[in-house]
């Protein structure tokens, strides 16, 4: 036998008989020395068939229907199967299977990889209106994430919607973890973003109920890297030689002063400058992630910056994020801060050591830093209100032994 040459048989599923004696006839693929089958959706009497010819040896109009129906299967197959050899794909027998019989059952079954495709379609069309292209990204990766997950824990392209239980997130969970590599926290996102379609298919009576109601993910304390007060008044006061070093520093110690982050920061504009109710420059952006906008107070250092490089066309100096970054951690071995510092360092920074450590209101930090709910921030500053507590109440401990 010709391992490579296609094989395609119908062949009764007598097990399934029902009670009227009739049982389902199943089309039998095999290919490269492998074999694929799915039922075709026809009934018929066992005692009608004839299996050398595969067909029905009755001449009833019902018959002659069913036996056409299988000359469609048929003629499907192989010409899905020259499809893709003309294209020159690298396929197996399921994947024949699989794009044969999804255009049969694409209106009666909805598959999870496939309905998140669709999802993105019109996710992508919010680009830049509801969204950013960032976000649609990192959607398509957990899509394409739960895409490798059903080919290895399955081996299939595709998975019924319908058939999703609990356990599938658990070993979903369970392959990011191990054959991805991917730590808690990144995993954690990726899972939070393919259950989004799926509470949508809910919503559409796709499903009854969310499958994934029960889960809960292992939750991910990360720590708060910020700078401290000596750390940023060494940063600012060091003088680098290589102008891009002095430049990127500047930018990261505006945004330590404004809590701006990279893409508020890289986007601002001088429209986004206003005289406030105080008579005073402040800065006023819309935050995409959030769709609000933010009002802030632009203290003496931040507009120190803003007159060094502020032209008549923008207001800063505009570096990518991943330079920036790169340049950062030359700034830090530079400097002699022993830390892992981003571009996102510096929002931490003025939240901690610029607002926090100087007794400014949580109420007031969340609305600077532009938070969608205090509790956002009470969940990322909380510790660091702890700190400031017991360092007064040393400070108090110290004045009462006086």
């Amino acid at each position: 036998m010709n391992q490579d040459h296609l094989f395609i048989r119908f062949v009764l599923n007598r097990s399934k008989t029902n009670k009227n004696g009739i049982c389902p006839i199943y089309c039998r693929i095999t290919y490269a020395r492998k074999r694929a089958q799915f039922s075709t959706s026809e009934f018929v009497n066992p005692n009608n068939w004839n299996s050398k010819k595969q067909r029905l040896t009755t001449r009833d109009i019902q018959s002659q229907y069913v036996n056409a129906q299988l000359e469609i299967w048929e003629n499907k197959i192989k010409k899905e199967y020259l499809r893709l050899q003309i294209a020159g794909e690298n396929f197996d027998v399921d994947d024949l299977a699989f794009n044969i019989y999804k255009d049969e059952k694409e209106e009666k079954e909805t598959y999870v990889v496939a309905y998140f495709q669709q999802y993105l379609k019109k996710l992508k069309k919010l680009v830049d209106k509801d969204i950013e292209l960032g976000t649609w990204k990192k959607y398509d990766y957990s899509c394409k994430h739960a895409a490798n997950f059903i080919k290895w824990k399955f081996n299939k392209r595709d998975y019924p919607i319908r058939d999703l239980k609990l356990q599938f997130l658990h070993d979903f969970e369970y392959y990011l973890k191990t054959e991805a590599n991917h730590n808690q926290a990144t995993l954690n996102k990726i899972i939070q973003r393919f259950r989004k379609p799926i509470r949508i298919a809910v919503g559409e009576g796709i499903l009854d109920k969310d499958p994934f109601y029960l889960y809960k993910a292992n939750r991910v304390k990360k720590e708060v890297v910020f700078l401290s007060v000596d750390e940023l008044s060494s940063l600012e006061k060091h003088r680098f030689v290589q102008k891009r070093l002095e430049i990127v520093r500047d930018l990261f110690v505006f945004c330590c002063y404004t809590g701006l982050a990279y893409n508020e920061m890289n986007g601002l504009g001088i429209d986004n400058l206003v005289n406030g109710f105080d008579g005073k420059l402040w800065i006023r952006v819309n935050r995409k992630k959030t769709g609000g906008t933010i009002n802030i107070p632009l203290l003496p250092k931040a507009l120190e910056i803003i007159e060094i490089y502020q032209t008549e066309n923008q207001v800063l100096p505009r570096y990518s994020n991943q330079k920036i970054n790169s340049y950062l951690k030359e700034i830090a071995d530079i400097v002699g801060i022993n830390k892992r510092i981003t571009h996102h360092t510096a929002r931490k920074t003025f939240a901690s050591t610029v607002l926090l450590y100087n007794d400014v209101p949580m109420e007031i930090v969340s609305e600077l830093l532009g938070h969608s709910s205090i509790k956002i921030t009470q969940n990322h500053y909380g510790k660091i209100v702890q700190k400031k507590l017991s360092a007064c109440m040393k400070d108090l401990e110290v004045k009462l032994k006086q």
